[in-house]
């Protein structure tokens, strides 16, 4: 089932404007087109938010990303056809990291998926791939009986990040659900009414924090939102936007997709073989058969051509994405990988970068150079993440 919902647009670019769009605009956010939607890049600036973050609490607008419901008797067997993940399996009330893969395992988004009672479901897909999610989804579902609905646009999501996230939404939630939003556990979600509204409270995020992101009604969006800034101040807590929320994701080494994720890699490329669950079985006790089981079966076992590892800098110029990772700083050196995300990193104090390199070179403490516009920057081969928080 598709969405009907008519969104509002900018008018010079046509991005989807945010259920909070207003919000940013009157706290002077810098807004930038983000996969086809109008966000919020920066507030009063990227370090002051992202150490924000580290130390208190930031609040950040995540309302571009996509809500799919599965519903049905064969939701969960659906799913575990669909996805790479034993869906089926998840407890209601948890959620599950896992992906949806090409049929040769390369892999078309990474998801979240909530088990919001026995036979429902949400998947949470990046904005940039709602689209296709959903269309694959609605193709691999077809012979369940599971229905499939886009609630993207009528669905605000708001986080709550940083080590006193659960002061401030356990503060503005109802005393009823109070003690299950405090006691709630990473990669779950409960129901509760958080600052007067109906939400999804869930223990997820993507900055390496504790924190909370609320799945809430698009229009009680702004009033929650509100009433968050008001309540997390006092505490430190200031509006974060997306380059904060990127600095934040690379210092605890969580991968974006259209960087360390696409349709050229699969999950084992990327260290992330975990989540592919080959284990799935039917009623029978048969391998349950997925789409991209047999590519990434032959893959589990095997050496793979890259691998991604984090790289350390010794100098203050940050590689980035697309830049060329080196055998060495000298004349001679050979082109062995390629850097997916980096930047200077606020807590460490150093450039840091995510990288897919080849496996002879991928050992941790190996010293490599990096050509950043043409000077070559030594760095060396770290374990990922960068950053744990105490």
């Amino acid at each position: 089932m598709t969405e009907t919902t008519t969104p509002a647009t900018d008018d010079a670019t046509g991005a989807v404007l945010s259920p909070l769009h207003a919000e940013h605009v009157a706290l002077g956010a810098t807004m930038t087109p983000f996969a086809g939607w109008m966000m919020p890049l920066r507030y009063a600036g990227d370090l002051a938010e992202h150490q924000a973050v580290r130390t208190a609490a930031g609040l950040f607008d995540l309302s571009h990303m996509g809500e799919l419901h599965v519903d049905g008797p064969g939701a969960g067997a659906g799913l575990d056809h669909a996805l790479v993940g034993n869906i089926s399996g998840l407890a209601v009330g948890r959620a599950r990291y896992t992906m949806i893969v090409q049929e040769d395992g390369g892999i078309l988004d990474d998801l979240i998926v909530y088990r919001l009672a026995d036979e429902a479901y949400l998947v949470v897909a990046n904005a940039s791939n709602v689209a296709v999610v959903s269309g694959a989804l609605a193709e691999r579902l077809a012979p369940f009986d599971a229905s499939l609905t886009d609630r993207s646009l009528e669905t605000a999501l708001i986080a709550v990040q940083g080590p006193r996230s659960a002061e401030i939404v356990v503060g503005l939630t109802d005393p009823a659900h109070a003690d299950a939003v405090r006691d709630v556990r990473y990669y779950a979600g409960v129901p509760a009414t958080v600052g007067g509204v109906e939400a999804l409270v869930a223990r997820t995020g993507y900055t390496g924090e504790d924190g909370f992101e609320l799945f809430v009604p698009a229009a009680a969006a702004p009033g929650l939102w509100r009433d968050l800034r008001a309540a997390g101040a006092p505490l430190g807590l200031v509006p974060a936007g997306l380059s904060a929320r990127d600095s934040l994701r690379l210092e605890a080494g969580m991968p974006l997709y259209g960087n360390e994720l696409d349709t050229t890699t699969a999950p084992h490329d990327a260290g992330l073989g975990r989540v592919v669950r080959l284990d799935k079985t039917t009623a029978d006790g048969e391998p349950l058969p997925f789409v991209g089981r047999a590519a990434l079966a032959s893959r589990a076992h095997a050496t793979p051509s890259r691998v991604l590892v984090g790289l350390v800098g010794s100098g203050r110029r940050a590689a980035r994405h697309g830049y060329e990772v080196l055998t060495s700083a000298a004349d001679d050196a050979v082109v062995v990988g390629r850097v997916t995300s980096g930047a200077p990193s606020p807590t460490l104090g150093t450039p840091i970068a995510m990288a897919y390199v080849t496996p002879e070179v991928s050992a941790e403490g190996t010293e490599l150079a990096v050509d950043v516009r043409g000077r070559r920057e030594p760095v060396r081969v770290v374990a990922l993440p960068f950053y744990r928080r105490p």
